[in-house]
């Protein structure tokens, strides 16, 4: 499931996937490039470059930044564990940068995240490779597009202490972290002998390079003869589907050196069907093609089982990761230089490619494959113990459509991952996943195993269970990976903290930040928001617009955004575009792909075109004056006083190119601020006071991008200002509480993520908290420690409310009843301490020493480590002022069994005791 963040300028096609329907086509770029592409070097070595990632990652005292958490959300296209250290491995994403995992809290670090708005591009890692010799050691070949689309060529990232900082070198060619072809690999390998030497399967034509100095310099190896012919779609003339997708992985025999010299066999895989395997037996001064290997197929990973000398190769008619219709397995033996095909299932029987590959370095013969492009019903997962001779699959026929599987799910951790779906067998919700390329066998524990889709990263603990004819447990290891791309944010006055709007899953009804939601929006369902809005005065009436198919292009709430409903849609839409809801929730204007700007009073029941207005403008409404819509488009404003019936152009002189989105300030008729624009051209922040008649520009902004109000600071009368934009040749998030006359950058060198131009919006009820959309690194939010929330004002309806805080909405008891050894039991009461009666509720909080929840009564809960969910049963969700629910529950416990220090309720705090 894979829809990528799309450039303005660049027309986007999208895949998705959900509860087993999927429409296909090539997947769309990232956000636009802000700065033009830098000029191709001509040399042949590249010298090593001053670009590094910050040494102090220490965030700015005032600001502690955090994801609102999805978990997961893209494809991991690539996982790698190092061979001499324990617990050490690394992700790789399309569009999100690497990540390494923690053992310890068992979730993923992020490691690109001082990754500048500049060099965007570097957030899409082709390859990863952890230095087998000095586990500190880690590389990443980084770049999202070989074409246009990216504005920077790619570069060779080195870290020495394991991804915490990074210097680089930037290569004479772009790399695609994000094109066709990104599942094969991996392409970055570290030569196991002797460390200093690497080797890097390129893109486009560029073939295969080499560094003797441990990645500070590099050179082509001008005698390797093969840079690779196959391109997904050589008519495509956009560099995206006809791009050459190359030297695709590379693989060391360990046993045919010594340590400390130069390995002497190396195989190396090229994207060519009748050429696809290549062998070096001098340490890579001569190649040739290796004699009697399978032809037809594309080699798109090569694995090489020490214990055993016999390399496995996993071949597809494609290069994936969406496509793919027929596939082998074979193995060569490297003492005799036969190939056999050891495929799990008959070339008739395919319908699919095989891509995920791994070899258990503590059982040798043991193998596992993916066949990543089964779509229907499923995906499949082969293992052999015995070199290829015989296979199991993880799931086969009962008579069809009845299915037997050898494993168990719990997605209990992220609910999400069923997508809402019942689908009728032999379909399932989850699925054991789709675009299935990377599978990997923990070297050091042959039950663990990772593998990667394109929506997460699944893994399991008893593996080997399956060989005794047991079946193995598979949950999502994706904790702290976050890989959605982002389009809008809304943070209401009430309700839900936070809602978002968001490429491949449509986007969350965020009302923890730090809880998994348990559903992404429905009913519509669309693969991708593109905008939503609510009413100001009226905060449980939202819509969203989106990508859907020709009659699912909106949605409606009534609810805060927990349920929704399709409205009818003018003819002729073909994309969400952006949509806008009058301040009190009476009418709704929208400017939809495929059509001109239409308004409609109720809910979509019909629509009527709005006329003065262009189509594809963007739309907007007024925070007070429900008869007020803005829009804009090409550097005009316009202004609509009649709910959106008739426009006229007001403000010109705007930025006339580039992205540009604008707000206009709650509770002020009239005020509005507009961000945007194109370098070398008309760019930065504009303010309105007279409703888009005038603008003026504000000084000291040279580029602003995204605008968004939170909580005003205390003492002030204006809402807090947040931009993402370049101030005095600086690029970041700025925060003003002064009206925008200063600005203060309130994040780091350490904490950049990218592309943050697509969303940016306060919380109107936390001074200070910031949300910003990304575009694969999902929803990052800064909390500040200033302390300008507002003490004195305690009946503030909008303030949030601390654990500590007696005017509190909620109250929790927390009891354990029984204990014994590794267990106990708890019972919890819940206290409605406000005005208003709760009809549903979801309580959260931490176990401070590792607890589990193992079984639970009146409640249902969701646990991601030590965060925990509970929700309301059916009978128990309504709780009237003063009221009380209970539930009790069963867990686990080790070492200590302390209760949580705090608890909140649909993001607010309760008081405890």
């Amino acid at each position: 499931m894979r829809l990528r963040a799309r450039p303005a300028a660049v027309l986007v096609a999208a895949l998705t996937m959900t509860a087993g329907l999927f429409t296909a086509g090539p997947a769309s770029a990232a956000r636009p490039a802000p700065h033009p592409p830098a000029a191709p070097k001509t040399v042949e070595t590249v010298e090593a470059s001053d670009v590094s990632s910050p040494k102090a990652a220490a965030a700015d005292p005032s600001y502690t930044w955090k994801n609102v958490r999805i978990d997961g959300g893209g494809f991991v296209p690539g996982i790698v564990f190092n061979r001499t250290e324990k617990n050490l491995a690394y992700a790789r994403t399309d569009i999100g940068g690497a990540y390494r995992w923690d053992e310890s809290g068992k979730q993923w670090k992020p490691l690109l995240d001082w990754v500048d708005w500049d060099r965007w591009g570097w957030t899409g890692v082709a390859s990863i490779a952890s230095d087998p010799v000095q586990p500190a050691k880690v590389y990443a070949a980084v770049g999202t597009y070989t074409n246009d689309w990216d504005p920077t060529n790619g570069a060779i990232l080195r870290s020495a202490d394991r991804g915490a900082t990074w210097q680089a070198t930037q290569l004479p060619f772009k790399l695609g972290g994000n094109m066709p072809g990104r599942g094969m690999g991996e392409r970055l390998a570290v030569d196991p002998n002797k460390n200093s030497v690497l080797y890097f399967g390129a893109p486009s034509g560029h073939g295969l390079w080499r560094s003797t100095d441990s990645g500070v310099t590099w050179s082509e190896v001008t005698s390797f003869p093969n840079p690779g012919d196959y391109a997904q779609d050589p008519s495509d003339t956009s560099g995206y589907g006809n791009d050459i997708q190359g030297v695709v992985w590379v693989t060391f025999d360990e046993r045919s050196s010594a340590a400390g010299s130069v390995t002497k066999d190396i195989y190396v895989g090229v994207a060519d069907k009748e050429n696809a395997v290549y062998r070096s037996t001098d340490g890579g001064a001569t190649w040739s093609r290796v004699a009697g290997q399978p032809t037809g197929y594309l080699a798109h990973k090569g694995v090489l089982d020490s214990g055993t000398g016999q390399l496995f190769v996993t071949l597809s008619d494609t290069g994936g990761p969406y496509d793919g219709g027929k596939g082998r397995v074979y193995r060569y033996t490297t003492a005799t230089g036969v190939w056999t095909d050891v495929s799990p299932v008959a070339e008739a029987d395919t319908y699919y490619g095989f891509s995920g590959l791994s070899v258990d370095r503590q059982k040798p013969g043991t193998l596992m494959a993916t066949a990543y492009s089964s779509w229907f019903p499923d995906t499949q997962i082969f293992r052999s113990t015995d070199s290829g001779a015989t296979w199991k699959q993880a799931w086969e026929y009962n008579g069809y459509p009845n299915r037997v599987n050898h494993y168990t799910q719990d997605v209990s951790s992220v609910p999400w991952l069923t997508w809402g779906g019942n689908p009728s067998p032999p379909e399932t919700a989850p699925k054991l996943g789709w675009m299935t390329e990377a599978l990997e066998i923990d070297p050091f524990d042959s039950d663990r195993m990772m593998y990667g889709t394109g929506a997460t990263i699944y893994g399991t603990e008893n593996l080997t269970t399956w060989d005794t004819g047991g079946t193995f447990a598979i949950e999502p290891m994706i904790k702290g990976l976050e890989e959605t791309a982002v389009n809008d944010l809304a943070s209401p006055p009430s309700g839900a903290p936070l809602l978002s709007g968001m490429l491949d899953l449509g986007g969350f009804r965020h009302t923890s930040l730090d809880a998994v939601p348990s559903m992404m929006f429905r009913t519509p369902n669309m693969s991708g928001t593109t905008s939503l809005d609510f009413a100001e005065a009226s905060p449980n009436t939202v819509v969203r617009v989106g990508h859907g198919d020709t009659t699912q292009n909106i949605g409606f709430s009534t609810d805060n955004g927990a349920n929704w409903f399709q409205g009818s849609q003018p003819s002729g839409v073909t994309g969400g575009g952006t949509v806008a809801a009058a301040a009190d929730g009476s009418a709704f204007v929208w400017s939809p792909a495929g059509t001109g700007v239409h308004r409609t009073t109720g809910f979509g029941t019909s629509w009527t075109a709005s006329t003065g207005i262009p189509a594809d403008a963007i739309v907007e409404s007024d925070r007070k004056n429900p008869r007020k819509f803005y829009g804009f488009k090409a550097g005009t404003f316009y202004v609509s006083t009649d709910g959106g019936a008739t426009f006229t152009a007001r403000a010109t002189g705007l930025p006339a190119e580039g992205n540009v989105r604008f707000k206009a300030v709650p509770g002020i008729e009239g005020d509005i601020w507009l961000a945007g624009g194109k370098e070398n051209g008309t760019y930065g922040l504009w303010h309105s006071t007279d409703s888009g008649t005038t603008f003026t520009k504000v000084t000291g902004v040279q580029e602003a991008d995204a605008v968004g109000f939170g909580k005003a600071a205390a003492g002030a009368s204006y809402q807090t200002l947040f931009i993402s934009a370049r101030i005095d040749g600086e690029r970041g998030i700025f925060r003003s509480t002064d009206k925008g006359a200063s600005w203060i950058r309130i994040n780091d060198d350490a904490h950049q993520w990218g592309w943050t131009g697509a969303a940016i919006t306060g919380d109107p009820r936390v001074f200070g908290r910031v949300y910003i959309a990304t575009n694969g690194r999902g929803i990052i939010y800064g909390e500040s420690s200033d302390s300008g929330t507002d003490p004195t004002d305690p009946t503030d309806p909008t303030d949030p409310t601390d654990p500590t805080d007696p005017t509190a909405v909620c109250a929790v008891t927390y009891k354990i009843t029984n204990q014994w050894s590794g267990g106990f039991q708890a019972d919890v009461t819940l206290t409605n301490k406000g005005t208003t009666a709760l009809s549903g509720w979801q309580l959260s909080w931490s176990f401070p020493q590792g607890q589990r929840i193992t079984q639970i009564w009146n409640a249902a809960h969701q646990q991601s480590g030590t965060e925990v969910t509970v929700s309301n049963a059916a009978w128990n969700g309504g709780v009237a002022p003063g009221g009380t629910a209970s539930f009790g529950f069963t867990g686990s416990w080790s070492g200590a069994n302390g209760a949580p220090a705090a608890f909140t309720l649909g993001g607010k705090g309760c008081t405890t005791g």
